[in-house]
């Protein structure tokens, strides 16, 4: 079967599902009514025109709010190598766009990432005129990659991953996305297995540069109130950390079997809409409850002697590792392939981790060996691991140990600024 036929049914599914793909989008917008704004633009339509100024437009994508904070210092970087750029930031979820915000200078622009029909990423490529696009991470969209080369719009994969079960499930679509992996003009990898997983995918040319985030740097003013918040608690803090569906369940089964008295549990859900939800859960289990939207800066003193706080509030992760004693790492008692566990190692917050963590493999061992995070077989054997770590006077050299490995890893943001800037200059031409 020929590469146009395949992208030519791809792009008819597509258009037939595009009704589903709106409504989903305006089911989602009655948890968070951002994806109910400008909808248009997920078609490549707008009703603003695009922001004016003199330098070129660098183009960055980041799906999500991983992806958003992993491109914020790559966007430092690239300011720094291209003075003049304007950057266009297209993100997929309400939390990437939230986050997103922050990165923008007055002649920047952000919109949403264009669904993956012909006419619609042509129109937003007209729209913008990119003179490079830079994708962070995994995403790789045939009609995309297929009308920017024909633009002659140079992409770059960059923070570029790719684990050993999506590269299984990438040979099945292997007609659809090897083209589309060939259309890129580097792919930037995080590490030497990514680098040769994506090349066996059809990427080329690939080098490895490293991860981005371990060049962020925690916001000082959250890790400073989570140190106060911390130290105004007369008992240890074991936090889950960006948990996600299926998990919260077994966690609390298996707090309610910790002999009191317990730490205090602290529980950050990934997806705000899950916030009540679990709230919920945490009721059901007999457990009393404090939300983080319930007060602005300083905990109410009756906070202190409750079972559990939620963190349902956005951006404040940092804060969150600040107060915990040790985080459990959300994601990774499913099969869901875990999180981002770098963010914990530089707020320098010990992890105890389950088994599933093959979205961040390499960077989950490296943890291991230095000394900053151990794994369990369960959340049961996990719970019981952090509470025995939050009363270990031990503790202390879990934290120098996270904090040297978040250090000891740091220049890909650099490394791959330069290469994107050589691509635009037109010394880069592998």
């Amino acid at each position: 079967m020929s590469a146009m036929l395949v992208r030519w049914l791809y792009s008819l599914a597509l258009w037939l599902l595009t009704p589903v793909y709106l409504a989903r989008l305006w089911l989602r917008g009655t948890a968070e009514p951002a994806y109910r704004k400008r909808m248009g633009e997920r078609l490549g339509r707008y009703a603003l025109p695009p922001r004016r100024g003199q330098g070129g437009v660098v183009w960055v994508h980041a799906v999500s709010l991983g992806e958003t904070l992993a491109a914020a210092p790559l966007v430092r970087a690239l300011r720094l190598e291209l003075p003049q750029m304007r950057l266009l930031l297209t993100c997929s979820t309400a939390t990437g766009v939230a986050a997103g915000h922050e990165l923008l200078q007055a002649h920047d622009d952000q919109t949403w990432f264009p669904y993956d029909t012909p006419s619609a990423v042509r129109r937003f490529l007209k729209r913008y005129r990119p003179a490079v696009g830079v994708i962070m991470e995994t995403e790789v969209w045939p009609n995309l990659m297929h009308a920017a080369r024909r633009a002659q719009i140079p992409m770059v994969l960059a923070n570029a991953r790719l684990s050993a079960k999506s590269q299984r499930k990438g040979r099945r679509l292997s007609w659809l996305l090897q083209p589309a992996l060939a259309s890129f003009h580097r792919v930037l990898a995080q590490t030497a297995r990514d680098a040769q997983r994506l090349r066996d995918a059809g990427a080329k040319p690939v080098e490895v540069c490293g991860n981005t985030k371990f060049d962020i740097t925690p916001p000082a003013k959250l890790l400073a109130r989570g140190h106060g918040w911390r130290q105004a608690l007369p008992r240890p803090v074991v936090l889950m950390a960006v948990s996600r569906e299926g998990e919260e369940a077994p966690l609390l089964a298996a707090w309610c079997e910790i002999a009191a008295p317990r730490p205090l549990l602290v529980i950050v859900p990934r997806h705000p809409q899950r916030f009540d939800e679990v709230a919920t859960l945490v009721q059901r289990s007999g457990l009393s409850l404090v939300r983080r939207s319930a007060w602005a800066d300083t905990p109410p003193d009756a906070a202190a002697a409750v079972d559990v706080w939620l963190g349902d509030s956005m951006g404040e992760m940092p804060l969150y590792y600040a107060m915990a004693d040790v985080a459990l790492l959300g994601g990774s008692f499913e099969p869901l392939g875990g999180q981002n566990l770098i963010e914990a190692a530089a707020c320098g917050c010990p992890l105890v981790m389950g088994p599933h963590t093959f979205n961040f493999e390499d960077a989950a061992q490296l943890a291991i060996e230095a000394g900053a995070a151990v794994r369990m077989r369960d959340i049961h054997g996990a719970v019981r691991r952090a509470v025995a770590l939050a009363h270990d006077p031990r503790r202390n050299d879990w934290v120098d140990a996270a904090l040297a490995f978040a250090g000891s890893h740091r220049g890909a943001t650099e490394r791959m600024a330069q290469r994107i800037a050589k691509l635009l200059s037109g010394l880069d031409s592998a």
